[in-house]
């Protein structure tokens, strides 16, 4: 499959060939699921908490005696049958992240680049990068010219400084390095704007797993 190459004013200056057993055939939609759902747990705080009865303010002194009294027997006031009691079992601090094969990784990633590549969603640039000024007006009228709307994503080997700074005041945009997107980062954006290297070192990842 071959895909165009386009410069910051949106014109055509070349093509890229990507590899039909990289982005044909069927979406596998369930690796992409499980990535997903992989990151979305590894993003929980995880900071949950209830009182067990030897956190709990109270005495722990007995409220009466063993036997004698009619009334059954207690131990402390803290006692999880007591209002005001610790709780047994409560939910407590604990980290939900976990980790999936690479493969399965891989998978997922290379499913969504597919997903959005077969949606033409994927706009391929020869470069992504802006002079010393970084004027925030000047990267959103080029992002305007590569069909950039709402929650834009950019995609570079290593991204440019001086980019980066014109567009993180940009409420809709977010620049990666291409060792750090997820197959998360890639189904969240509407629009993925990548460099020509950004996208040879994705098929060479991904023709690595395989």
């Amino acid at each position: 499959m071959k895909v165009d190459v386009v410069n910051d004013q949106n014109e055509k200056v070349g093509t890229l060939e990507i590899r039909d057993d990289l982005v044909g055939g069927r979406v596998r939609d369930h690796l992409i699921w499980e990535s997903v759902v992989r990151a979305q747990a590894s993003a929980r705080r995880g900071t949950h908490a209830t009182k067990t009865r030897a956190q709990v303010s109270g005495s722990g002194k007995k409220p009466w005696r063993q036997k004698g009294t009619g009334r059954a027997r207690v131990g402390e006031a803290r006692n999880p049958l007591w209002r005001k009691g610790g709780t047994v079992f409560g939910p407590q601090p604990r980290s939900y992240e976990y980790r999936l094969p690479r493969k399965v990784e891989h998978g997922a990633l290379g499913a969504a680049f597919a997903a959005k590549l077969a949606g033409g969603a994927l706009v391929v640039v020869d470069q992504l990068s802006a002079d010393e000024t970084a004027k925030t007006k000047a990267a959103a009228e080029m992002l305007r010219r590569l069909g950039a709307g709402r929650r834009t994503l950019l995609v570079d080997l290593q991204p440019d400084e001086n980019l980066a700074r014109a567009v993180r005041n940009l409420e809709d945009v977010r620049f990666l390095a291409s060792r750090r997107v997820t197959p998360r980062d890639l189904m969240e954006a509407r629009r993925v704007i990548a460099t020509r290297a950004a996208v040879e070192r994705l098929q060479e990842v991904l023709t690595q797993a395989t």
